[in-house]
């Protein structure tokens, strides 16, 4: 006889949201997780009375109301905006591109001079159907921003030169042609008082978590634990990879305590250079506006990824988009089995968006809506 209504693979967002409304419904859940905390990814350790983002930078952003709301009934959010910049060669830029960037590049100083500007290069090019990414880029915004700002930077994340990647990568480089560094367009912005961690734990208070628990170890030694499984896990591993095995690009970080107030007077730095090795460095204290007297900072690299090593970015080609299709249809098949998430569902997920799912998934299985 089953045990729990709910066995919950995954405490990070998706599975702390489900878990925290089925037990609202009378359901009892057992939340387990292979790693020895909750939250996941968002997850945040304090060290030096800052809180580190351990798996990167995560800043929440929304335009949805209902997200919104939600999110602020277990965190008291601050008022952080993303205004990240671009280190490349001893020049520093805003990001996103826009009429500061524009006028640092060129010096121009209206919304016409830059735009005009843009398209001289583009036309320079004249590069009618892309065949890869640089092409791409070069056919979007001209030499000068892809140059400086697109190819080293997007040639370290996929760890393959611009020329061998494909166009789709790419649909759109926006460009605004306003003075205004912030770098989300979302009504809502900022980081939760205190840290992700204590937010995830608010949403699982009163519910039974184990952490550096195995999902096979679990249902090896007590197969009938649950009557239903939510599996936020990835989807390939939970059938031992019997048709393949789905790709990812994977990171890798560095951290370093400092023994200085302020390291690099920002959040977010991006390097932009091919020859840099890391993609950014993150200062953690600005993400709540810090005094301490110390300071941490995180390189971070993108990485391959390898079977085994931490997955973060889904690469949705061809051929891993069919493969999750062939996946998804034996999930379609498993009639106690829900797969949800960004590793269930393969798939890239804005912590807003991972939220807005998991509002689904608990509409579809608890027939709630939130």
């Amino acid at each position: 006889m089953a045990h729990y209504d709910y066995l919950i693979v995954g405490a990070g967002l998706t599975g702390a949201i489900f878990a925290h409304e089925a037990c609202r419904q009378g359901k009892s859940c057992l939340v387990i997780d292979r790693r020895n905390h909750v939250a996941g990814n968002i997850y945040t350790e304090e060290i030096e009375g800052i809180n580190v983002h351990v798996y990167g930078a995560h800043i929440f952003h929304t335009s949805l109301e209902n997200v919104w709301r939600y999110v602020n009934c277990f965190a008291e959010f601050n008022n952080y905006v993303n205004s990240p910049i671009a280190y490349y060669k001893g020049e520093v830029y805003n990001m996103p591109f826009n009429m500061n960037t524009f006028s640092r590049m060129w010096g121009v100083v209206t919304p016409a001079e830059a735009k005009e500007k843009i398209a001289q290069q583009i036309a320079a090019e004249g590069i009618g159907e892309p065949r890869n990414l640089e092409e791409q880029a070069l056919s979007l915004v001209g030499r000068d921003i892809f140059e400086k700002l697109v190819k080293g930077y997007t040639e370290k994340q996929w760890g393959r030169d611009c020329k061998d990647l494909p166009a789709s990568i790419i649909r759109r480089l926006p460009c605004r042609f306003t003075y205004d560094n912030n770098y989300f367009n979302d009504r809502y912005q900022g980081i939760p008082m205190g840290g992700y961690t204590k937010m995830i734990e608010r949403m699982l208070e009163g519910v039974e978590v184990r952490c550096g628990v195995e999902y096979r170890d679990l249902v090896a030694e007590q197969p009938d634990i649950a009557a239903r499984t939510i599996y936020c896990g990835p989807i390939d591993g939970f059938y031992d990879y019997r048709l393949g095995t789905l790709e990812y690009r994977s990171l890798r970080f560095e951290s370093e305590t400092l023994d200085e107030e302020n390291h690099q007077g920002v959040a977010v730095v991006n390097y932009n250079e091919r020859e840099v090795p890391w993609t950014r460095i993150i200062e953690h204290k600005h993400f709540e506006f810090g005094t301490q007297p110390k300071t941490i900072i995180t390189r971070e690299y993108s990485a391959n990824w390898h079977p085994g090593d931490e997955p973060y970015y889904p690469i949705n080609d061809a051929r891993n988009s069919a493969l999750y299709e062939r996946y998804r249809e034996l999930a379609d098949k498993e009639g106690s089995v829900v797969f949800a998430g960004r590793l269930g569902g393969y798939k890239y997920y804005d912590m807003d968006k991972a939220i807005a799912a998991a509002f689904d998934l608990v509409e579809d299985e608890l027939g709630v809506r939130l």
